[in-house]
């Protein structure tokens, strides 16, 4: 049925491809296998912006011949395609997680898996997708004025209160609903991972947060673990939040400890 949700599984070992692509028909969905990197970027790239053939969920195993899948991965938010993205890793490796949440992806699983576990987290991507388009189109019906204000980056004008899932500072509005960063002339699409750990600072406003604490509370990895990919996440989120990102005002350093965020520094 072209109306049932595709799933792109690009993963290079064979026997497991095959079994993951039998139960995923079996639950309803399409799916296109690719098994090299190369041939699965230029593949992700080509597809529409919409339509039957647009994957709804990109399977990615993060070591495959050819383009890796974190590179893939880099490649796609760089071409500002966000197709949901849940990353294969070999095993529970801390840094290899940490490079999949740094590079772009929206979730990941540890290999080996159970499959009742994969198919979950695939449908709550898809779910989250869905309701990211209905609160769109909500949205854009119920309180035009505050879109078009938002999209200017302005506070609106409407006297209705701003939803309870979105978060307004420095001429940005933070949309997690719909994961979407909201600047004067720009807006910035977010990843899963991008929206939880701006909502994680934003609900602690004032206070430090470790990066112990982004570790194991929301990226749910052992602290014990190389802390660079998280500078990096930092510095990218800066460059949606600060107006001059190399001075940051709103994300700012607590050395040796971590970050803390000012809605008005």
């Amino acid at each position: 049925m072209t109306d049932s949700p595709l799933i792109a599984l690009i993963e290079d070992e064979e026997h497991l491809a095959q079994g993951l692509i039998f139960n995923l028909e079996a639950e309803g969905f399409r799916t296109h296998h690719e098994s090299d990197g190369d041939a699965a970027l230029a593949y992700l790239l080509a597809t529409p912006a919409s339509g039957p053939d647009k994957p709804g969920v990109i399977v990615l195993d993060c070591m495959l011949p050819g383009t890796d899948g974190f590179a893939i991965t880099r490649a796609l938010r760089e071409a500002q395609r966000f197709t949901p993205i849940l990353m294969l890793t070999a095993r529970a490796h801390p840094d290899d997680i940490l490079e999949g949440i740094e590079a772009g992806a929206d979730d990941y699983l540890p290999k080996p898996f159970d499959l009742n576990i994969l198919i979950v987290r695939i449908k709550s991507l898809l779910r989250r997708t869905a309701w990211q388009a209905a609160q769109l189109s909500s949205r854009a019906q119920s309180d035009p004025e505050r879109v078009e204000a938002e999209s200017k980056g302005k506070e609106p004008a409407s006297p209705t209160q701003p939803p309870s899932d979105t978060y307004f500072f420095n001429n940005r509005t933070i949309d997690f609903a719909a994961l979407e960063l909201i600047a004067p002339n720009r807006i910035t699409q977010l990843t899963v991972m991008e929206a939880d750990l701006l909502r994680f600072f934003t609900e602690r406003e004032g206070q430090i947060v470790s990066r112990t604490d982004i570790l194991e509370q929301v990226w749910h990895v052992h602290a014990d673990t190389d802390t660079r990919a998280i500078d990096n996440f930092i510095v990218r989120l800066r460059r949606y939040i600060e107006d001059d990102p190399a001075n940051p005002q709103h994300l700012t350093t607590v050395r040796g400890i971590g970050y803390r965020f000012l809605a008005n520094p």
